[in-house]
Parts: C-alpha cells; structure tokens; sequence
C-alpha cells in the first residue's frame, strides 16, 4: 500500500518514530546523528524537528522539557498533532538524552539502553518506607519495551563500535539524586538499575495512552550520587548520544504488526492504556483503602 502526506512525494509507506529529549542541546546531537535534512514543524506551544532520515523514514525529534510531566505533554502534544493533521501516526517514540549512571555498571560516557522503565517516586513513603502506586494499587510504574527492539539497537550500536553499552532499568525521578545515601536507596530498592533520569517514564506514559511502543536511550553524563558539577562530562555524554543515533537503525527496528487495514503511516485505534503492542506496562497491584495506601 502506499500512503501519501501533506509533506511527503507518493511511494512506498515509510517509517515515522518521534524522539523525545528534554532540552535543545540533547535535540541538536540528536539531529547531527541522524544526518539527514530537517525542518521545523510548529506544534501547539511548540515545535519540532523533522528529519528525513538517509534511510527513507521520517523522524520528528522534540525538544518537550525538563521531568516526567513535561515529557507526557509534549510527547501527548506530538502524537495528537500528527493524527489530528494528517490521520498518521508514528511507529515508535523514542525518548532520548543525557543521565546519571550508577557506578560502576554504567561509568561516564556509557551509552544505555532501557530494558525496563521505570518511574522510582511517584508513590507514597510510609512507616515501613517507600511504597509506590502499584503497590497502593493506584496505577503502574513500569513499562517494558519490546526485548526484540532493544537487542537490535544494542548490535547495532556495538556494530558501529560503540563499546560502552548496557542495557538495564532506567529510573525516571522528578528530583535528581545528589547524596550517596539516596543512590543506595535506589539500587537497594532497583538493584537493577544502571541510569536516572527525568523524562522517560512520562514519555512511555503517553506513547502507552496512544498505542504505540517506546523505549528509552541514554548516554551517561555523570555518576548517580553526591552532586559534583565538576565531575560531569556533558560534552562527552552529547557526543555519545549523537554517535548512538548516527548508528540507530531506524528504518530496520522490529514494529507491532498493525490492526487488518492499516499500514505503517495510517491511522490505527490505540490500544487500551498502558498496553501497547510492543512494549507493557505491568499491571497493578491489589487496590488497598485509601488509609492503608497513605492517601489519608
């Protein structure tokens, strides 16, 4: 089937993933590794950047904010848009950029790959300590990509010789850890936890509400703990992440087989919230009564 858009010559459908990051400087190193010509599409409060990819997909990098709450409106902002404007939708939503790593897994410079997402406070502390919405039974806090796409982008990436790589779960918090008694809470509570960041969880959470897969990347600034501005490398962690999506391959990533009458670039009913085709959020936990949960 072929598909045509407002913006595009006919032939065959082609890919479309929207990469999520936080800030300009993440955006720009990923716009150097895709490589190919972009323009600006304005967006409702906003804009993004759309490439056309040396492969023959189309992919729009976004540049929604700092933390979890930004990320979902501006992620949410994007997939409206495109389906409301030309009845597309994207294939993928990859939310992108710059973390703190926890040593020694994932040392400075480490390119990370998000084997689970993971959002670490949204919950409620209580006298037997930290408990979080799935366990008060008010939601999730996980979501997992689809192991197939993360395995094909970590050989990718080792084959265009991108040594440091792990892949791992990325925590998503709204208060960045400085102290070294908070990181061991984390990874006592995480144990496998390899990098934090702030948007990744609120990306999933949107891309999750329209039915389409995501996963999370992320190159390694700084270690998790003690805050030591002087010990951050976020130069390098940029060059890093814009050698990651030189080596992306995109149009080549394993997609969710779509409904019967759709193709790639049609529009397609998304699935229930929190579970998409290609990557799940883990359901929650028993629902307890507001007083035990700590809502009262």
């Amino acid at each position: 089937m072929t598909v045509r858009r407002p913006d595009e010559q006919p032939g065959p459908a082609r890919v479309r993933l929207l990469v999520v990051v936080a800030v300009p400087a993440e955006a720009e190193a990923v716009l150097r590794g895709l490589g190919g010509p972009a323009r600006r599409v304005p967006l409702p409060g906003g804009a993004l950047d759309r490439v056309a990819h040396p492969s023959g997909a189309t992919v729009d990098v976004l540049a929604g904010g700092v933390g979890p709450g930004a990320a979902a409106a501006a992620a949410a902002t994007a997939l409206t848009a495109l389906s409301a404007s030309t009845g597309d939708r994207y294939d993928l939503v990859v939310s992108a950029g710059i973390a703190g790593g926890f040593a020694p897994r994932a040392p400075i410079g480490t390119t990370v790959l998000a084997g689970a997402i993971v959002a670490a406070d949204l919950g409620a502390e209580t006298p037997e300590g930290f408990a979080d919405v799935t366990e008060l039974g008010f939601g999730t806090v996980r979501h997992t990509p689809a192991p197939a796409a993360v395995a094909l982008v970590a050989g990718a990436l080792r084959a265009a010789g991108v040594d440091a790589l792990v892949t791992g779960t990325v925590l998503t918090v709204s208060t960045v850890t400085g102290s070294a008694g908070r990181a061991a809470a984390l990874t006592a509570r995480h144990p496998d936890a390899v990098a934090e960041a702030m948007e990744g969880f609120g990306v999933a959470e949107a891309a999750a509400r329209h039915g389409v897969p995501a996963f999370e990347l992320r190159t390694v600034s700084n270690p998790v703990g003690p805050r030591d501005r002087s010990a951050w490398r976020i130069g390098e962690a940029l060059g890093a992440l814009e050698r990651a999506f030189a080596a992306l391959p995109v149009a080549s990533l394993p997609l969710p087989a779509r409904p019967a009458g759709t193709s790639a670039g049609t529009a397609a009913e998304p699935q229930a919230a929190g579970h998409p085709q290609s990557h799940r959020a883990d359901p929650p936990g028993p629902r307890r009564a507001p007083k035990e949960a700590g809502r009262g």
